[in-house]
């Protein structure tokens, strides 16, 4: 397959493009290009030149700055829904002038909002706070694809556990200083999924007929309180500790709500499609993860 991506340098975007040697990769890249399968590109410029998608059997978008990691406020706020709005919409009408038959578009979990215990799946509407109005925007860029025909597959990604993968470069530094444990009242959904899982089923889902959104999530929902368990268990540490949820919110600002709520997300269309993981636990995932990352 020829196949086009954008958001290639990312944690996610490197692990897919590793996963797809072999067929005839082109990566869309800001910066100038230092590598014959690149060509640079500029979403915030004008139309992608429809030339870069002759031939081309599908297109993946990964595009859009990290969630975690930096405070929100109303700047930061813009730029998370421009980096993934503006280049899906160019991508999205590029594919549909090329008759490029997939587009195969980031989304997230974030869609879900806070819904306590009760599952959720991907026929579930979208929350109406920022998160899930941002993901909704997000999904809804992709729309000139679909109107014209192409198959289009919504990667709601949940938190990623690989080797140094975000979650666990945070997390784990404090862990094996025995410093580890829940936040608020650890009674919140923290959806999961391994890397090698995750790529897997980018890549299923390239070759298989899927459209819509997809939840990539592993089959075994955790609340925050399994999850400090496991990784506590996976490290050989105590995780004693309760961390107060203002404690939280004084730390990351808005963007607490990562860690202090989530959803009790199910992979419907995965498990549908027969998806095989290699990760059914978060333990599982959290025991690879960490040995990987050796």
């Amino acid at each position: 397959m020829r196949i086009v991506i954008a958001g290639s340098s990312g944690y996610l975007g490197t692990a897919l493009t590793k996963a797809l040697n072999g067929h005839d990769l082109v990566r869309l890249v800001r910066r100038e290009p230092d590598a014959e399968d690149e060509i640079r590109w500029d979403p915030y410029g004008g139309p992608l030149d429809p030339s870069i998608l002759d031939g081309v059997d599908a297109v993946v978008n990964l595009c859009g700055v990290p969630i975690a990691g930096q405070r929100w406020n109303e700047a930061y706020k813009r730029r998370i829904r421009t980096s993934r709005v503006v280049p899906t919409e160019v991508l999205a009408e590029a594919v549909a002038r090329a008759g490029v038959p997939v587009l195969v578009n980031a989304s997230a979990v974030g869609w879900y909002g806070d819904r306590a215990a009760v599952p959720v799946d991907e026929s579930t509407p979208a929350s109406t706070d920022y998160l899930g109005r941002t993901c909704l925007a997000w999904e809804q860029a992709t729309a000139a694809a679909k109107d014209a025909g192409a198959r289009v597959v919504r990667l709601r990604t949940s938190h990623v556990l690989g080797p140094d993968s975000p979650l666990l470069a945070k997390f784990v530094p404090v862990f094996k200083l025995c410093m580890g444990g829940r936040f608020g009242n650890g009674q919140q959904y923290l959806p999961w999924i391994s890397l090698r899982d995750w790529v897997n089923a980018v890549v299923l889902l390239l070759e298989d007929g899927t459209s819509g959104a997809v939840n990539l999530v592993g089959p075994n929902p955790v609340t925050n309180r399994e999850f400090t368990r496991s990784l506590g268990t996976a490290l050989h540490r105590p995780t004693p500790w309760i961390i107060p949820g203002w404690a939280v919110k004084l730390v990351a600002g808005e963007a607490a709500v990562e860690l202090l709520r989530g959803a009790k997300v199910r992979p419907a269309v995965l498990e549908e499609a027969g998806f095989a993981y290699q990760d059914r636990t978060v333990l599982d995932a959290l025991k690879w993860a960490l040995a990987e990352g050796r």
